[in-house]
Formats: C-alpha cells, sequence, structure tokens
C-alpha cells in the first residue's frame, strides 16, 4: 500500500481521520437568585486565542510585524482587518526593502 517513492524512500502513512467522539453533555444550571435553574447561555463562546505556536524568524523586523497578529486576539472580529492589514503592509514594506540596493547608485552603462 505504501510504494516507495523514487530513490528507494517508502511514502508517509497519511494521517488518520478523526473519530467524532460521544456528544459533549450540556453544561448544567446554576440556580439563579429565585433558586431555580438558569438555562447556559446557548451563543456563541467567547473568542478565544488559538495558541499557534510561531517560530522566529531571525529577521526583527519581520517578527515583530508577526507578533502583531496576537493583537487581533484581544479583538472583536471586526477588529481583525485593521491588525492584519497593518501586519500585511508592514511585511510588504520590508520585502520591498530587500528590493532597494544599498549604496550610491550603480553608475550608467555606456551605450555602444
Amino acid at each position: 500500500m505504501n510504494e516507495p517513492m523514487p530513490g528507494g524512500r517508502p511514502l508517509p502513512e497519511p494521517e488518520p481521520e478523526p473519530v467524532a467522539g460521544p456528544a459533549a453533555e450540556p453544561a448544567e444550571a446554576a440556580p439563579g437568585p429565585s433558586g431555580a435553574p438558569v438555562a447556559a447561555p446557548s451563543g456563541p463562546a467567547d473568542p478565544a486565542p488559538l495558541g499557534v505556536g510561531r517560530t522566529p524568524t531571525g529577521v526583527p523586523d519581520v517578527d515583530t510585524r508577526l507578533d502583531r497578529l496576537a493583537d487581533a486576539d484581544d479583538l472583536p472580529v471586526s477588529g481583525h482587518l485593521e491588525v492584519y492589514e497593518d501586519v500585511h503592509r508592514g511585511l510588504r514594506d520590508t520585502l520591498t526593502a530587500l528590493d532597494r540596493r544599498p549604496g550610491p547608485p550603480a553608475p550608467p552603462v555606456p551605450s555602444s
């Protein structure tokens, strides 16, 4: 089933499909001021950080920009776009700066 690739190395085994576990139990109702149980809200939970790890690139400008993405964790969804655009603009500026030649401009090439 796992045929070797050209060069003799076997292909990696595919990841198994996740299996759904038992359905989550509904939260227990807490007693309200009158002592009667009050049902837990059925709306969406508050946003929570994804906790995605990131390996530093070693380029301070890039690492600073990427660290800024964590600011979106503390904002409502409506504020994410501003953070993403700011990070994108900064990364684009960093890449554009790589195309600029350091030092004085090159002398003109004489035409023949």
